[in-house]
C-alpha cells in the first residue's frame, strides 16, 4: 500500500510510530483530519503557514505538536498557546490533552478569525485571545512558545503570564537555547530538553517557575 492510499490516521499514525510518539485514538485523529481540511482551505486565502501541501503539515507541524502534546507535564491544567498563528501546537495540544484549557493568544485579525472557526468546527474546549498576548491579566500553569517573531522578547513576556510554579514550554533550536533562557529570567530553573521528532537541532525546552517565598 502506498502513502496515498493510506487514510490520514493511517498514515499519521505510522509518522509518530517512526518518531517513538504513542498513536492517537479515532476520534482524536479525525479531529485532527478536519483541523487539517480546515487548514488547507484559509490557507489558500491567508498567509497561515508556510508550508502549504498535506504531507509537509502533517510531518512538520502535527507529529511535532503531537510530540508536544504528549512530553507537557501531566499536572498542567491551563496552557496559553503565545502567538498562536494557525494553531500551532495549540490546537493539536487541546486535541491530544482533553485535560488542558488551552487559551489560544493572536493578534492579527485574519488568524485569529481562523482560530475561533477551529474551536467551532472541531468543538475545541479552548478560548481564543484575540490580541498581544500581554494584554492578558490571567496566569497559566503552562505557556509556549513556536515560531514567534522577536522570540526573545515573545519568551520574557510569556515568562510573565506563568503561574508560581508553572512550565515556559519553548520549542526551538539548539542554538537558541541558551539565550532563550536567559531571556525566561533567573526565577525559571528545572530546565530539560526534549528532542523534537523530524529534526536534528529542533528541541522542547521545559523550564519551570520557581515558588514565590511570602
Amino acid at each position: 500500500m502506498t502513502s496515498a492510499d493510506e487514510s490520514l490516521a493511517a498514515r499519521l499514525n505510522r509518522k509518530l510510530a517512526e518518531s517513538g510518539l504513542a498513536s492517537l485514538d479515532l476520534k482524536t485523529a479525525a479531529q485532527l483530519e478536519s483541523y487539517l481540511a480546515l487548514l488547507l482551505r484559509w490557507n489558500a486565502r491567508i498567509n497561515l503557514t508556510s508550508i502549504r501541501d498535506e504531507e509537509g503539515i502533517l510531518a512538520r507541524h502535527f507529529v511535532e505538536s503531537i510530540a508536544c502534546a504528549q512530553t507537557l507535564p501531566m499536572e498542567i491544567r491551563t496552557l496559553l498557546d503565545f502567538g498562536s498563528g494557525a494553531g500551532l501546537p495549540g490546537i493539536p495540544i487541546a486535541l491530544c490533552r482533553a485535560d488542558i484549557f488551552v487559551t489560544l493568544a493572536e493578534s492579527q485579525g485574519r488568524k485569529a478569525a481562523f482560530l475561533q472557526e477551529a474551536i467551532r468546527v472541531l468543538g475545541l474546549r479552548a478560548h481564543v485571545h484575540s490580541g498581544r498576548a500581554e494584554k492578558l491579566n490571567s496566569k497559566f500553569d503552562c505557556v509556549i512558545l513556536r515560531a514567534v517573531d522577536h522570540m526573545g522578547e515573545a519568551v520574557s513576556i510569556g515568562g510573565r503570564l506563568v503561574a508560581d510554579g508553572g512550565w515556559l514550554a519553548l520549542m526551538t533550536s539548539v542554538s537558541d537555547l541558551e539565550r532563550l533562557r536567559l531571556a525566561a529570567g533567573p526565577e525559571f530553573d528545572h530546565y530539560s530538553e526534549t528532542p523534537l521528532p523530524g529534526s536534528n537541532c529542533r528541541v522542547l525546552a521545559l523550564v519551570k517557575r520557581q515558588v514565590a517565598i511570602l
